[in-house]
């Protein structure tokens, strides 16, 4: 077993510890009257084939449906009767399952929720009465305009990538999923190597690390029969866009036009050059000084909505950049929104301007992880899809140290005013 102590942390102090089994803990104690838990495994949708797409997010629902000590809602009660709170997530990329408790309550509950992770049950019956469940989360989800748009403009965006594919999947292959092969994707991937548990909160960091390593050995089955392997090596990231690529369509339920534009960016891989990226998309289209929405709502009235934001997935980003507008406004917002771009390109932001949006995003940051579940996410996330919490730590003073001729070098690498992908969805009327 080894412990590493992060050196010159930005944030904190966040212990990091290593099991021999390949489960990585990492601590960190929080003035804070609670611990939170994050337990975060590096599988998500991208690593399914196409024959099992959602089965990563159809197992998340199954885990909370009993394991051999625990019967189906007895988690959820023993939870509820200390007050505390737990829940689940799950991305292209990762799985995550978390449990917020009181200090004095973490020692008898952290262990449940290492149980529900490490040996759902996954029996026939309840697979069944959850998949229905799931398939109706997917017509939930189908019927939703915004969710509608983003799905056509990820399958426009990525011919290759598995992000072009839903986490949820698509229900004729939930409808024909069996309980074996969820356990055998399970047995695969849930295994210490492939988990990073995060846990902050106001106790002892000594004693948040014995309660997970603890937890952990009484419920892990060192089963070495894995099942079949589910893998699904990723291609390498795709090629900026070399021309326009459009994709128009009709929605009989929209009353506005939805218009997204977007373009194929670095993800985690290439974390370094992520950063002024992030800073466009705040320069251009987050908050109400920014360019798009002072130009197109603000000034112009040609938008009911507009945003944009940088998506750092872990193989590819997308810089993203949405509209909610009357269709007749489409191709003028089109020309504005690229004009905007052009403009990233041949002229150098303002010192004055990029240090108030430097400020911004660092203090954002901070702010989005002052508490216990807030920090264990952020260590939970970066450790589990980098193996380093340095970015983690650091991410202000990154942003921190672009300058202006950063931020123009970042507009004329990955933001052609000339090629990108769009996607337009009109109503029928």
């Amino acid at each position: 077993m080894t412990s590493t102590l992060v050196t010159k942390p930005q944030l904190n102090a966040p212990t990091i510890h290593q099991l021999p089994n390949g489960l990585t803990i990492i601590a960190e104690q929080m003035p804070v009257e609670a611990v939170n838990l994050n337990v975060w495994l590096n599988v998500g949708s991208t690593k399914e084939s196409d024959e099992i797409n959602g089965m990563a997010h159809f197992l998340e629902h199954m885990v909370f449906k009993g394991t051999s000590n625990l019967g189906i809602g007895e988690f959820e009660q023993l939870i509820e009767e200390r007050g505390a709170v737990t829940n689940a997530a799950t991305s292209q990329d990762y799985t995550h399952y978390y449990i917020t408790t009181a200090p004095k309550d973490f020692a008898q509950l952290a262990p449940l929720q290492l149980d529900v992770v490490l040996n759902p049950s996954l029996e026939h019956e309840a697979f069944e009465r959850e998949k229905l469940v799931v398939l109706e989360e997917i017509r939930r989800s189908d019927d939703n305009p915004r969710r509608r748009t983003y799905y056509q403009a990820m399958e426009t965006c990525f011919e290759n990538l598995p992000y072009r594919r839903r986490v949820l999947g698509p229900a004729e292959v939930i409808a024909n999923l069996r309980s074996q092969q969820m356990k055998d994707f399970h047995g695969h991937w849930y295994q210490p190597s492939s988990m990073t548990a995060a846990v902050v909160g106001n106790l002892p960091v000594d004693e948040l690390i014995d309660i997970v390593t603890q937890g952990f050995e009484q419920h892990y089955q060192n089963d070495t029969d894995l099942g079949k392997s589910t893998t699904q090596s990723l291609p390498d990231p795709e090629t900026a866009f070399k021309s326009i690529v459009r994709h128009e369509s009709t929605d009989s339920s929209l009353q506005q036009a939805r218009m997204v534009m977007m373009w194929r960016v670095p993800g985690m891989i290439e974390l370094a050059q992520t950063y002024a990226l992030d800073i466009l998309a705040v320069i251009l289209g987050q908050g109400r000084v920014s360019r798009l929405f002072r130009e197109l709502r603000e000034e112009k009235g040609l938008v009911t909505q507009v945003g944009v934001s940088n998506m750092t997935q872990t193989q590819q980003g997308v810089f993203y950049i949405s509209a909610q507008l009357p269709t007749e406004n489409i191709a003028e917002v089109e020309k504005a929104i690229a004009n905007q771009i052009q403009q990233l390109q041949t002229e150098l932001i303002a010192e004055k301007d990029i240090a108030r949006i430097r400020t911004q995003v660092a203090n954002r940051f901070i702010f989005a992880n002052e508490r216990p579940s807030d920090r264990a996410n952020l260590y939970g996330y970066y450790y589990s899809q980098l193996q380093d919490l340095a970015p983690a730590l650091n991410y202000p003073q990154r942003i921190q140290a672009i300058d202006a001729q950063a931020l123009q070098t970042a507009a004329q690498r990955y933001l052609d005013p000339k090629a990108y992908g769009i996607v337009i969805m009109k109503p029928n009327n």
